[in-house]
C-alpha cells in the first residue's frame, strides 16, 4: 500500500482509467506510448512484459508475459494481479504492456473477475470501459474465463 494514507485516485476521466463494480479505479497504458506529464504517476504498477521492465520511481510487480502469449507462470499471474487488485483499493495501480491492449487488457479482465464481474463476462466489460480491441488473442479470452476457477 501507499506510505501516504491520502494518495489522491486516478482522474475517472483520463485515459486508460477504467472504474471497476467495487468503485475501485486502475489504469491500463501502452508502455510504447509517453507518460502524460500532466497526469499523476502510480503508485503501483504492474508490468505484463516477455522480459524485465527498466527501473521505475514508483514500486512495481514484473510479470513474465510475452507479447500475444499468457502468463509464463499462472500461478503467479494469479497472487500478482491479486494482490495489485488489493492494492487498488487505496493505490493507483497501472497495469502495462507494450501496446496496453492483448496483456493488459487480459490483466484488467482478470482483476475485474476478481472485483465480481462474471468470468464469462469480464471480457465484454473491459472492452465496453476500456478499450474496445482489448483481450487480443482467443487464448487470452480462454485464460479469462478459466481465471475465476484457478
Amino acid at each position: 500500500m501507499s506510505d501516504d494514507p491520502s494518495t489522491p485516485p486516478w482522474n475517472e476521466d483520463a485515459p486508460g482509467v477504467l472504474r471497476l463494480p467495487s468503485g475501485r479505479l486502475v489504469r491500463g497504458r501502452g508502455l510504447r506510448r509517453p507518460l502524460d506529464p500532466t497526469a499523476p504517476p502510480p503508485t503501483y504498477a504492474v508490468y505484463l512484459l516477455g522480459k524485465q521492465p527498466p527501473p521505475v520511481p514508483w514500486e512495481f510487480q514484473w510479470l513474465r508475459w510475452p507479447d500475444f502469449r499468457l502468463p509464463a507462470d499462472h500461478v503467479a499471474a494469479r497472487a500478482v494481479l491479486t494482490d495489485a487488485w488489493e492494492r487498488a483499493a487505496a493505490d493507483r495501480v497501472e497495469f502495462a504492456c507494450g501496446g496496453g491492449r492483448g496483456r493488459t487488457g487480459t490483466a484488467l479482465a482478470c482483476v475485474a473477475v476478481l472485483d465480481g464481474v462474471p468470468a464469462d463476462r469480464a471480457v465484454e466489460f473491459v472492452r465496453r470501459h476500456y478499450d474496445r480491441h482489448a483481450v487480443e488473442t482467443p487464448w487470452q479470452g480462454r485464460f479469462v474465463r478459466r481465471f475465476a476457477a484457478r
